[in-house]
C-alpha cells in the first residue's frame, strides 16, 4: 500500500511557493553527468519480495569482509580488533532503544553516557571541551570551518594539502551554501607546515595529523602563525588511535579539533555508520555545533546530567541556529565510550604502540621489494608509497594473491600526478604473516 497523502494541487502549491516549475528543478546542483537518463539498467521495474531477497543475497556474497584475509586499507576507516564485551553492552536493553534525551528524568544512562563520552574525548584530544558527537569526522571538519568563521568574522578557510578530501569536499560543500571562500593547497605528501604561509586574513587553516598520506606533523608552528594574524588552527585526525602515541592537538595549540572515532568501538561495516568527534577551547563553547552535556544536581542535591546545551535549538531558531545537524550518533558514541573505558589509559597507549609496531614492519617489508619507494618518513600506523606500475594495476594485481594492499592516491587526488602511489595502513590486526604476504605478492607483482 503506497502512503501519498498530497495531491497534484498539493504539490504544484507546494512548489509555487518556493518557486520550483518542476520536481526536475530540485536537481539542478546535480551535474547533468551524474543524473539517470531513466531506469537503471538490468534492473526489473518490479518483482516479489523473495526475488529480491535473493538477488541481493547473491550480491552480497560478492563482499570481502576485512578479516578474511591480508587487508591493508586505511585512508580514514580502519580495521581495529573490537571486544565481545562492547558489542554486549550496547545491546543492552537500557542502551539499544537510546535516542534524544531530552527529558533527563528519564534519561539519566544516556546523558551519563554522553557525558562520559565528552570527558574521553576531551582527554584524547588535550583540548577542554568536547560535544556529544557528530555525524562522522567529514561534517565535523565542515563544521569547525563554519564555526571559525563565525568566532572570527572572516570568511576564508584554507585546507592543507594533505586534508582527507572527502573531508575537503564536506567542507567546501558547507562552506559554499554558507558564502564562504575556500582555498586548497597543492596535495602533499608532507605539506602540512605550508599553511603557515596562508594565515593572512584567513578564519582558520585546517591542517591533518597524520594526514591523509599517513605523514605525522607537529602543527604548533602553524598555530603560532595563525594566532599572530588573528586565524584560529582547526586540526584533523581521521585515525583516533595515534592519540594514544603522539603529541595531542591541545598540546599543538589548536583552537578546534575535530576528527573520526571509528577506530574505538565501531567496526567498518563496509562503509558506516562512524561518530564525528568535536572539541575546542572552552571560549568557543557557545559557537560550537551539537549537543553539549554537562552535570548537575537536583532538588535534593543528587548528582544528575542535563543537556547543558541542546542541539543549537534548530527546533526554535530555525536558520538562525549555529548548526542545523541536529542529532549525534548515539550509538557509535555509546560503543566508542565502552570500548574506551575498557581499555583505558594504558591500554590506549599499548593499542597504539601495536600499531606503530607493525606500519614499522610493514615500512621494512615494502621498502625491500624491488621498485618499491616509501614516501612517508614520519608514521603512525600508514604509509604512502610508490611504485614502477600504475597502482590500479597493482592492486588489482595484489588481490588475486588475496591481498588487499591499501587505496590508489589517484582515487583520491585525480589528476595530482599520483598515478603510481598507494597509501596502506597496517594495524594490530595485520599479523606478521600478513605482512609477509603483502610483500611476497607485492614483489611477484611488480617482477
Amino acid at each position: 500500500m503506497r502512503y501519498l497523502p498530497l495531491t497534484a494541487d498539493d504539490r504544484a502549491e507546494m512548489m509555487k511557493t518556493i518557486g520550483a516549475k518542476s520536481v526536475d528543478d530540485f536537481y539542478n546542483d546535480v551535474p547533468v553527468s551524474a543524473r539517470l537518463k531513466g531506469p537503471v539498467p538490468g534492473l526489473p521495474n518490479h518483482v516479489g519480495e523473495l526475488e529480491v531477497e535473493r538477488h541481493m543475497t547473491k550480491l552480497s556474497k560478492k563482499n570481502r569482509a576485512a578479516s578474511d584475509g591480508p587487508f591493508f586499507v586505511g585512508c580514514g576507516a580502519y580495521k581495529h580488533h573490537i571486544p565481545a564485551s562492547v558489542d554486549h553492552i550496547i545491546q543492552r536493553s537500557e542502551f539499544l532503544t537510546t535516542y534524544t534525551p531530552y527529558q533527563p528524568e528519564i534519561a539519566q544512562g544516556t546523558l551519563q553516557t554522553m557525558f562520559e563520552f565528552q570527558t574521553q574525548v576531551a582527554a584524547l584530544t588535550g583540548m577542554e571541551v568536547a560535544n556529544a558527537s557528530m555525524y562522522d569526522g567529514s561534517t565535523a571538519c565542515a563544521e569547525a570551518a563554519v564555526m571559525a568563521c563565525r568566532v572570527t568574522k572572516r570568511n576564508t578557510v584554507v585546507l592543507s594539502g594533505g586534508l582527507h578530501p572527502h573531508y575537503a569536499d564536506t567542507t567546501r560543500t558547507l562552506c559554499e551554501a554558507n558564502g564562504i571562500k575556500v582555498i586548497q593547497l597543492t596535495p602533499a605528501v608532507d605539506g602540512e607546515l605550508e599553511l603557515s604561509k596562508h594565515v593572512d586574513d584567513a578564519a582558520c587553516v585546517i591542517g591533518q595529523t597524520p594526514n591523509v598520506f599517513g605523514t605525522l606533523t607537529d602543527l604548533t608552528p602553524v598555530a603560532d602563525a595563525a594566532h599572530a594574524k588573528g586565524a584560529l588552527l582547526v586540526t584533523v585526525f581521521t585515525e583516533v588511535v595515534s592519540l594514544g602515541l603522539v603529541k595531542t592537538p591541545g598540546e599543538m595549540g589548536a583552537d578546534i579539533a575535530v576528527g573520526e572515532g571509528q577506530s574505538i568501538g565501531v567496526p567498518l561495516g563496509f562503509g558506516g555508520p562512524y561518530v564525528g568527534l568535536f572539541t575546542c577551547k572552552s571560549k568557543f563553547m557557545r559557537q560550537m555545533p551539537g549537543r553539549l552535556c554537562g552535570e548537575t544536581v537536583d532538588a535534593d542535591g543528587k548528582r544528575g546530567f542535563v543537556l547543558t546545551l541542546s542541539t543549537r535549538e534548530q527546533h526554535i531558531r530555525r536558520d538562525k541556529a549555529t548548526s542545523n545537524i541536529c542529532t549525534n550518533s548515539g550509538l557509535c558514541m555509546l560503543a566508542f565510550t565502552a570500548h574506551m573505558t575498557l581499555l583505558g589509559d594504558n591500554g590506549l597507549t599499548h593499542l597504539a604502540t601495536l600499531n606503530h609496531e607493525a606500519a614499522c614492519d610493514l615500512a621494512d617489508a615494502l621498502a625491500a621489494v624491488k621498485g618499491v619507494k616509501v614516501l612517508t618518513t614520519r608514521y603512525f600506523n600508514e604509509i604512502a608509497f610508490e611504485t614502477m606500475k600504475p597502482a590500479d594495476q597493482v592492486l588489482a594485481a595484489l588481490e588475486k594473491h588475496d591481498v588487499i594492499g591499501g587505496v590508489r592516491a589517484s582515487r583520491l587526488f585525480p589528476g595530482a600526478g599520483m598515478d603510481n602511489v598507494i597509501v596502506a595502513a597496517a594495524t594490530e590486526c595485520c599479523t606478521a604473516a600478513d605482512i609477509a604476504a603483502y610483500a611476497q605478492a607485492l614483489a611477484q607483482v611488480l617482477a
